[in-house]
């Protein structure tokens, strides 16, 4: 099905992506957002009054966060914008983009805001009291490293996933190391000419503010942490787990940001454009749980009921971008879709750029719209794996209106 509800082309923005325990990791995530959003907003002449609903999508708690959206619109000086706070993992921009998509669609919502942002650094620590225990002692997790290490259900390590699919599709570490080498190489054409693509939907240089949100301490260029790849270098590289096939270089790493996109009615979304004859619809939506510790192949069937709900076939997609903490998902997409692997992920994926989880789906989408403008228009796909062994995929098109 085509959805009524659309994007204005322009009308997102994400920061750029600082590598743990990097340069944003000082921040409140949320307030960090609310802090962009509002010059973001400006910069677009999107008045805080235009908008009525708003979705919230992070997945490592901040201080405060129980208050969620309504906080986040409240610092933005949006206070009369309520919506809900969503968590599903690395899936969470496209659960919240379909969130805003269907609030619009049913005529709830004229023009709604995702924000997704996390803060992978210094994630909380979590105590849980035992009542049944001695005084009441009970068991401590560190929310970000303690989840990325176990599946409570599957019992395995995100690393060991990406294993059981290397070994099922017996995809070796040097196919890995050629499509991370095809990777940075794609990145290069995002940062070229002074960050020309980024700085279609990212302010840079972006200033870094104190904790207080009065001065600025640092500068950030662009993404911060981004490791240059050779073949000489990931040849040196040795598998993470005994017996693997998954190095470092073959895998994302862990990052602090923050991305936002506005979804509104047909006649808002032409207003709010930044180019009014750029038409962007969003077709369809998909999601899979595949078997259990095979986390990387999720995505291919969750593309294909996006494809399915969209009425498209893979042969009608121009391009298509994903969330790849793994090489070995891309290699598993072009394996079992037929779509060339070299034309997958143009200008940047997270597999190199990193991943703060709740935004870095949204990044992706941003980019995939912008790849296909500068490609004439067109229909893109986004897909990309979450924990618990599932995938959202996102089906849109850019065209003229």
């Amino acid at each position: 099905m085509t959805h009524q509800a659309e994007i204005p082309y322009g009308a997102y923005w994400s920061t750029p992506f600082a590598r743990w325990q990097g340069s944003l990791s000082h921040l409140n995530s949320v307030e960090l957002a609310a802090h962009v959003a509002k010059d973001e907003m400006a910069a677009r002449d999107i008045p805080m009054e235009a908008l009525d609903y708003g979705v919230l999508g992070t997945t490592v708690p901040q201080q405060s966060v129980f208050y969620g959206l309504p906080w986040l619109t409240g610092m933005m000086g949006a206070d009369h914008v309520g919506g809900p706070t969503i968590a599903q993992a690395c899936a969470t921009s496209a659960r919240c983009l379909q969130a805003a998509t269907q609030e619009v669609d049913a005529g709830m919502s004229e023009t709604a805001l995702v924000m997704t942002t996390d803060k992978t650094s210094n994630g909380p620590q979590i105590f849980y009291p035992e009542p049944q225990s001695l005084g009441g002692t009970g068991s401590h997790e560190n929310w970000t490293l303690d989840n990325m290490a176990k599946d409570p259900y599957g019992g395995t390590s995100m690393t060991q996933t990406a294993e059981n699919v290397a070994r099922k599709y017996q995809i070796t570490t040097e196919a890995q190391h050629d499509v991370v080498l095809r990777r940075w190489e794609q990145y290069q054409d995002a940062v070229k000419d002074d960050h020309a693509f980024h700085k279609t939907y990212m302010r840079l240089p972006f200033e870094v503010p104190d904790k207080r949100y009065r001065k600025t301490v640092h500068s950030m260029e662009g993404d911060e942490g981004v490791t240059a790849s050779t073949k000489e270098g990931l040849a040196k590289l040795r598998p993470v787990l005994e017996d693997g096939t998954v190095t470092f270089g073959g895998q994302t790493h862990p990052a602090d940001g923050n991305t936002a996109m506005i979804v509104t009615s047909p006649d808002k979304a032409q207003e709010l454009s930044r180019d009014k004859n750029v038409r962007i619809k969003i077709l369809g939506f998909g999601l899979a749980r595949t078997e259990v510790a095979h986390m990387p192949q999720a995505p291919v069937p969750a593309a294909k009921r996006a494809l399915e709900a969209a009425g498209l076939a893979i042969g009608d997609i121009d391009a298509v971008k994903t969330h790849n903490p793994f090489a070995v998902n891309d290699l598993i997409f072009a394996h079992e879709t037929g779509f060339p692997i070299e034309d997958m992920n143009n200008y940047g994926c997270s597999l190199i750029f990193g991943h703060p989880q709740g935004p870095t789906g949204l990044r992706l989408v941003i980019e995939l719209i912008e790849e296909l403008k500068l490609r004439g228009g067109g229909n893109g796909l986004f897909t990309g794996c979450a924990a618990g062994d599932t995938a959202m995929a996102v089906v849109l098109s850019v065209g003229d209106r």
